[in-house]
């Protein structure tokens, strides 16, 4: 099967790139992670890139008069890479329309919630657990999605769930799901690689399952 190659794209930390990295090494996922690209000079995730020989760049969206123009030099970086896949891993910017026209049902984002609870714009790192304990719901979890041209509103691809404890605080919430996440975001695009994800409107078929 012919190996796909992926662009992470990254605002911090770093930690869902790393188990992309891991899975790819030792060989869950077929594919390669061919390039990291972020909009902080500083994110730790760049760093991890660079421990494992993978092409590290951060794009600062200040450089660039526009969103557009700013999106447009991310999809020229992705293409000079021969990207199939793109990743958000903890990316917090805006993507363009012509970045999810360019990648269309080929960006996968991974949410900190049971989407469509907790999500959209705002919802983002610690301000998601804070509203979730704030609502006072029992569950909840985190989303792979596919990407569209909203926040957080594309087809659902994987999902999975934990319980809310009575004295959560955000933090120890945010720990928990991080733990599904890292199992999550390698699966979806493990089946995303194997060719295994059908989109039909809204619904995501995992074939083989």
């Amino acid at each position: 099967m012919l190996q796909l190659k992926i662009g992470v794209l990254i605002s911090g930390s770093g930690t869902n790139l790393q188990s992309l990295i891991d899975n790819t090494e030792k060989g869950f996922i077929n594919a390669e992670i061919s390039v990291v690209i972020s909009d902080r000079e500083n994110a730790y995730g760049l760093e991890r890139a660079r421990q494992h020989d993978i092409d590290a760049v951060c794009l600062n969206r200040k450089k660039y008069n526009s969103l557009e123009n700013y999106n447009d030099a991310i999809i020229e970086e992705l293409r000079s890479h021969g990207v199939d896949l793109v990743v958000l891993a903890g990316y917090l910017k805006i993507l363009s329309p012509e970045f999810i026209k360019s990648y269309r049902n080929k960006i996968i984002n991974i949410h900190p919630s049971l989407i469509p609870s907790f999500s959209g714009k705002g919802y983002y790192g610690l301000k998601v657990h804070e509203a979730v304990i704030s609502y006072g719901v029992k569950v909840s979890g985190a989303t792979v999605h596919f990407v569209d041209e909203d926040a957080d509103t594309g087809p659902v691809i994987l999902q999975k769930t934990v319980e809310v404890e009575y004295n959560d605080t955000p933090e120890s919430l945010q720990q928990r799901v991080l733990k599904i996440e890292h199992e999550i975001l390698p699966l979806a695009v493990k089946y995303f690689c194997e060719g295994r994800l059908e989109i039909t409107g809204r619904k995501v078929k995992i074939k083989g399952l």
